[in-house]
Parts: structure tokens; C-alpha cells; sequence
């Protein structure tokens, strides 16, 4: 019985008879020859069925294959004749798992958005979609690979919390048993503080929620985060970990996955321009540098999504945003001590018009100073008491940052918008399948 194998191995299977399962994408011929388009989840092969080579039965069931039908398929594996590094499948037998018997939803014509987003569960399985996702799990490969590499270990943090992390009204509310209101977590961060007492450094890889009704394509309202945090870490080595990760991200992208790149027609010449140093700007900068762009952005206010679309396209490197106005940033970051207005944070903005890919900070290490900002901030202070305490035993300066999964994918993939970048994307208007 010839060996199973899967696609992206045919390689090393050159002249050998071999077992392909999967499902068939396309096929064209008649008569004598047909050409089956087969994938399995690994590539897609095309498998040649001659008449004069297989038999009768099994000409007839190539003959009746239908588009996404399951199949089982031996044949003998061949270089392509015209194109390097491209084999092919002459094949010997076919054993049908399961036919379509109706016309498959998804077809070559033209699909809007909509359509396509109720069929997610079918449209997944398409060259793009697919190379997407592979894209993704080398970005999360890499992070892991990186933040491992630079003694950070994986801590898991609680999805149900009782309060938001950063003081927002926008989350998810649920009812918890007798203890009252639940929510559902917007970030991982405080407890990955208190785990870095007692590991040192350390990351966590998850869903998150927002309920805020944003409808912009850099909006989800489920999304995946990884948030990570380091003791004896201050703002400048925050940000040197931070631009290696993403350097280090895109040269595995770039080596690892150049078959699904070129099937998103990615143009791959910005992502070879990612190298260090990144450039870095303070807020104050790029509001004025904003405003002589047209911009009518204000000195204390927060870039808007139209904001990091102009200054991104303006610059082929990532972009630091650094030492944003404290009144517009969560209570829990420290404070520049060369000016008491503004945090120690900064955003990573990606080039080509993405924006945001990254929001870190160093962290307030002093108990005093954080009791206080959690008082104006009007914040219900008992629920923080677990908090301020890592502030009373043993407190050290720290840092972190979060990134936001489908925001990184978009921008690596080159894709408009995030909605193409998870699985199975939720928003305000969108809950199915």
C-alpha cells in the first residue's frame, strides 16, 4: 500500500507511488484526460487522469468528481515538464470519500463581501484565505519563538475579570453567580504584572472583547492579543524588545512563507525595508508634523485611526509615537519624569497606511502615585486593592505592550481590512457563522 503523504512533501517523493487525501478545488478536461486540481490543507497538486492509463472504473469516477468532493488518490509523483520546483500526480487509482451532489456555493465569479463573510465557513477554504491563516501561525510562532528566546515564559491569564483593565465602560457584562457583574477581558496586562514577580518576564496569547460599536476597518469585537510583560524593563529596552520582535516577525514571514505571500499578490518590497532602527517621534512632533499635513488633530489628543493612515503613508519604516499626553492614556502608566503631562507609552505604527500594530508602556512602579491616579480616575479602588499590592511588596520598575494579532496579520498580509485576518470574525453586526 503506498504511503500517505501530503502535498507540500511531493518534493521528496519524486518517482514514488504515494496516497493523497484531500479535496478537489478544480477540474477541467474530457474525453481522455482529465486535470484534477486536489488540495489537502498543505497545497494544492494538480493529479493528471488518462484514459489510457487508468481503469475504466476509475476514469469514470474522475469523470463525476465534483468541486470540494473528498477523495483518496494514488498515483506516481512527477516533476512538472515546464515548471521548476512544480510536480505532479499521474494517477493509478481514485476512491471517492464523498460527493457534492449540489452546486458548491462559493464559485469562481465575483462574491460581495457580505456573501462571502456568511459563508465564511466555506470561504476559508480558498488560496487566499487559507494563506492568510498560515501567515498567522508563523506570526504566532515567531512570537513565541522570540519571546522565548529572550527568557520570557508563557502565563495564562483570566478571561472573566471584575473590572476593566483600563477603567472603560466598553466591555462585555455579564452576571457572576452571587458576586455580581463579571467582564469579559480587554487585556491579560495587570495579571501578567503580578506574574512577573514571581517569573521575571512573561507573555500570554488570547482572546479579547471590546463592546464598543466601532465600525472601522481596524475594528473587531473578539480578537486575539498577546500581552507581555518584564521586571527591571524601563521605556527605551521596552521599545528595543518590541522593534526586534516585529524585525525578527517579518524575516521569518518573509523566508518561511513566500508560496502564500505570492499568492496574496503581497508586494514584499516594503517588508524587505523592515530593519532596525525603527523610527522613533514624540507625540508632540507628530501632532505638528500632522497638522502641517492637514491634519486637525489637537495637542492633547490621542491619534485617530485617519491620523496614523496619513503619517504611515508618509514613512517606509514602523514608527514609534512616544510621550502621548498622560490625560489621554491609561492610569497605570508612569509618568516622563522630564515632564509630569506626559506618560512613558508609546504606540507602534506599521508603514503603508496600517497604523497601530503595538500599545506599551513602562508601568507605575510606585504604590503613592498609582492609589492616586486610580482615585481621579474615579476607578472603584477595592477592586484594585490586588493591584497596588505588587506596589507594596517588593515593587520594580517594569514594561510591556501589547500586540494586536489581526492588526500585524492585516499589515504583513497587505490586506484592507482586519475582518479577513481571524477565522471567524466578530462584530457589532456580525455573530454568525
Amino acid at each position: 500500500m503506498p504511503e500517505t503523504v501530503f502535498i507540500k512533501n511531493l518534493k521528496d517523493n519524486v518517482d514514488k507511488e504515494v496516497k493523497i487525501k484531500g479535496w478537489m478545488y478544480n477540474k477541467r478536461g474530457s474525453g481522455k484526460l482529465f486535470f484534477l486540481q486536489l488540495r489537502d490543507g498543505t497545497g494544492i497538486v494538480q493529479a493528471i487522469v488518462s484514459q489510457n492509463d487508468v481503469s475504466s472504473d476509475t476514469f469514470q469516477t474522475a469523470d463525476k468528481l465534483t468541486m470540494e468532493s473528498s477523495l483518496e488518490l494514488i498515483g506516481k509523483v512527477t516533476k512538472h515538464p515546464r515548471h521548476e520546483d512544480v510536480f505532479e500526480i499521474q494517477t493509478k487509482e481514485i476512491k471517492i470519500i464523498q460527493i457534492v451532489n449540489e452546486e458548491y456555493p462559493i464559485s469562481k465569479k465575483e462574491h460581495g463581501t457580505s456573501f462571502l463573510l456568511d459563508n465564511r465557513h466555506l470561504w476559508l477554504r480558498s488560496p487566499t484565505q487559507r494563506a492568510i491563516q498560515v501567515i498567522r501561525n508563523t506570526i504566532i510562532n515567531g512570537i513565541y519563538e522570540y519571546l522565548n528566546k529572550k527568557g520570557f515564559i508563557k502565563i495564562d491569564s483570566p478571561i472573566l475579570t471584575p473590572n476593566a483593565c483600563e477603567g472603560t465602560t466598553d466591555l462585555f457584562e455579564l452576571k457572576y453567580f452571587e458576586e455580581g457583574s463579571a467582564y469579559l477581558s480587554q487585556s491579560g496586562q495587570l495579571y501578567l504584572e503580578a506574574a512577573i514577580f514571581s517569573v521575571g518576564r512573561c507573555f500570554d496569547f488570547g482572546p479579547v472583547f471590546r463592546a464598543e460599536k466601532s465600525k472601522t476597518r481596524r475594528h473587531l469585537t473578539e480578537f486575539w492579543m498577546m500581552d507581555a510583560e518584564a521586571a527591571f524593563v524601563e521605556h527605551d529596552e521596552n521599545l528595543k524588545i518590541q522593534e526586534e520582535l516585529i524585525v525578527s516577525i517579518v524575516k521569518k514571514i518573509l523566508k518561511e512563507n513566500k508560496k502564500e505571500l505570492k499568492t496574496l499578490e503581497r508586494d514584499i518590497e516594503p517588508l524587505k525595508k523592515i530593519e532596525s532602527p525603527f523610527l522613533k517621534k514624540t507625540h508632540a512632533e507628530v501632532v505638528k508634523e500632522l497638522r502641517e499635513m492637514g491634519s486637525d488633530i489637537q495637542e492633547n489628543h490621542d491619534l485617530g485611526g485617519d491620523d496614523e493612515t496619513i503619517l504611515t503613508k508618509k514613512y517606509d519604516k514602523p514608527i514609534f509615537v512616544e510621550k502621548y499626553p498622560a490625560e489621554v492614556k491609561a492610569f497605570y502608566m508612569k509618568r516622563d519624569p522630564e515632564n509630569e503631562n506626559l506618560a512613558l507609552c508609546a504606540d507602534l505604527l506599521a508603514p503603508e497606511g496600517y497604523g497601530e500594530i503595538i500599545g506599551g508602556s513602562e508601568r507605575e512602579d510606585d504604590y503613592d502615585k498609582l492609589s492616586k491616579r486610580i482615585k481621579e480616575n474615579k476607578l472603584p479602588e477595592g477592586i484594585f486593592d490586588w493591584y497596588l499590592d505588587l506596589r507594596k511588596y517588593g515593587s520594580v520598575p517594569h514594561s510591556g505592550f501589547g500586540i494586536g494579532m489581526e492588526r500585524l496579520t492585516a499589515w504583513i498580509c497587505g490586506r484592507k481590512h482586519i475582518r479577513e485576518t481571524i477565522p471567524f470574525p466578530r462584530t457589532i453586526k456580525r455573530l454568525i457563522p
